[in-house]
């Protein structure tokens, strides 16, 4: 009989090991509540103030075999075609080297969507021969830096939603298909995918996609509806697979079978249905919208962590933590020394120490110098040790990032 937990000395902790519980309760801790996934032996150290021992749960621990990883998750190579072989990226480099080319691609993919749904309001018949070469640089830019793309996302909050979401999830979905190893050409095809999952919603009756309150039956029906509305703009189109169509089909599909609209469950759903899934209600929790205000980065990612085989696969749910880190780039957090800062980078060697910029002074009046921190540096420095307290809401204090930095560029 496999032993799923057992109880180990820190020192025992090697990369891959998943701790489920310590000596105290997650909640008195900076790390996540249902546990944390140790990458290195910064992970084991950013543990040693709370705890002398951890409980590792090996059926929810990462084997060294990327291509296992992706067999958990459920990964099914199309027809007559091999698993592909894990890609191990390198770490990103500064995020300046990589801002130019983001904002680059973000345009571009932003001037697509625009006239796909300028082409919707007017009826006329979409063009997609252009969406992979879109989507292929966006992809390419997340591969080499997520947070570049990210921070681009935090300065531009107020485009509209609508395309702003299909953005936010093809690089959203990208960054998670980073993080378990897969090649870029299927991150294309399913960032592609992402762009157009929604493409039904303008169809819908006015107002109904922003409904302030409970929907009736008859109207979850029609919300439902924006699926094969999206579809029949896709039929026929010769820049649009059948594997894309597919994932687009289910992407409203959940893990517990509540979803719609085949109630499909566990790895029935296709995993890019599920990816898509996940990062459309990743980014809708993190938007503010006619009847809903929007949550932290890691607020949001914290509710996806509840949902764990409930709505969302829970390894799936697990990777795409690791992919935006503890606290992901563009989330507001207060400091222990009651500064306020923005997470500008993260550290993939020590996730709770990420790069921020420092946007108050400890009475939270905005201090205009707007220092750069390496918080792990900072730990290391005499004097330093500025940890971070917890993630606040977007806007919290008054603060708006994007108008701070675009007034201060």
């Amino acid at each position: 009989m496999l032993i799923e937990e057992r109880q180990l000395a820190l020192e025992a902790l090697e990369p891959g090991m998943f701790v489920s519980r310590i000596d105290v309760p997650w909640g008195e801790t900076p790390f996540a509540l249902q546990g944390l996934r140790i990458d290195s032996r910064a992970d084991v150290e950013a543990l040693r103030p709370y705890t002398l021992t951890a409980v590792v749960d090996f059926a929810r621990s990462v084997r060294p075999d990327g291509r296992n990883l992706l067999l958990s998750l459920g990964y099914r190579a199309p027809s007559g075609q091999p698993m592909p072989k894990p890609r191990q990226y390198p770490e990103p480099g500064p995020i300046e080297e990589e801002l130019p080319r983001a904002r680059r691609a973000f345009g571009d993919a932003a001037g697509l969507t625009q006239q796909l749904q300028e082409d919707l309001r007017h009826g006329r018949r979409l063009d997609l021969e252009q969406l992979s070469a879109a989507v292929e640089p966006v992809v390419a830019s997340v591969l080499r830096n997520p947070d570049a793309y990210f921070w681009l996302a935090t300065l531009r909050h107020r485009d509209p939603y609508v395309y702003r979401h299909a953005l936010n999830c093809a690089a959203l979905s990208a960054a998670l298909g980073r993080q378990v190893g897969l090649p870029a050409e299927p991150l294309v095809e399913l960032a592609g995918a992402a762009l157009l999952m929604d493409i039904g919603m303008p169809l819908l009756p006015d107002g109904l996609c922003n409904h302030g309150l409970l929907l009736l039956p008859g109207q979850r029906q029609q919300m439902q509806n924006h699926i094969d509305l999206g579809l029949q703009q896709l039929v026929d189109q010769t820049g649009v697979s059948d594997a894309q169509r597919e994932w687009i089909t289910h992407h409203h599909e959940r893990h517990d079978g509540s979803g719609y609209p085949a109630a499909q469950a566990g790895n029935e759903i296709p995993l890019f249905a599920r990816v898509l899934g996940l990062v459309d209600t990743f980014d809708a929790l993190c938007s503010d919208r006619p009847h809903q205000r929007a949550v932290s980065r890691h607020e949001a990612l914290q509710t996806l962590y509840r949902e764990r085989d409930c709505l969302f696969q829970a390894e799936l749910v697990e990777q795409f933590g690791l992919a935006l880190g503890v606290y992901p780039t563009g989330t507001l957090v207060e400091l222990s020394s009651g500064e306020v800062a923005v997470v500008t980078q993260q550290n993939g060697a020590r996730r709770l120490f990420p790069k921020v910029t420092v946007l108050t002074r400890p009475d939270k009046s905005i201090n205009p110098g707007f220092a750069e921190l390496d918080l792990w540096l900072d730990a290391s420095s005499e004097g330093g040790k500025r940890t971070i307290l917890r993630a606040v809401r977007s806007g919290a204090y008054g603060l708006d990032v994007a108008q701070l930095f675009l007034a201060n560029p």
